[in-house]
């Protein structure tokens, strides 16, 4: 079960109209703090962003089941159910949650660190066209303001004179 905070951000989310995905970010998040503070593990980052994302769809978050082709059969299946659970308000039986806590406190802590995140960003903004990487980033700018461009623009001088020599 998530947190209230957590259901009231993205609650918030909603009502100021921001996308499904940007709704569903506060349960990721939740999940990374849970992980940090040792309250479980995950084997992966990707493991943990996608129990954060099944926490969404079971809260209502209407965020769609990946594409067929886009995940694996199993993931897909899981997040259509996840969804259904959303619409509905059953409880996760007492046993099944103890077992699913119980194995992922079983589990390592690194996938929350900043290292893992930032790996795992890098790997999927791959995946995407090099347009789509730079429109992501022009839209990141415009919440930025002076001080934090200049910041940027000199690292981004840096970066680009060092692959330079």
């Amino acid at each position: 079960m998530p947190e209230k905070a957590t259901l009231e951000r993205a609650q918030a989310d909603r009502r100021a109209g921001k996308s499904p995905s940007t709704q569903a970010g506060e349960f990721v998040r939740e999940e990374m703090d849970h992980i940090r503070a040792g309250k479980h593990g995950a084997r992966s980052t990707k493991q943990a962003i996608a129990i954060g994302l099944s926490k969404a769809r079971r809260a209502g978050v209407g965020l769609r089941a990946p594409a067929k082709g886009k995940a694996s059969n199993r993931t897909r299946r899981s997040a259509q159910s996840a969804l259904r659970r959303g619409g509905s308000r059953r409880k996760t039986s007492a046993r099944r949650s103890r077992g699913t806590l119980g194995a992922l406190r079983r589990e390592g802590r690194g996938a929350a660190s900043r290292e893992a995140l930032a790996r795992q960003a890098r790997t999927t903004a791959r995946r995407r066209g090099r347009r789509a990487r730079s429109a992501s980033a022009s839209r990141a700018v415009r919440t930025k303001g002076p001080r934090r461009r200049r910041a940027a623009a000199r690292k981004a001088a840096r970066t680009r004179a060092r692959s330079r020599r």
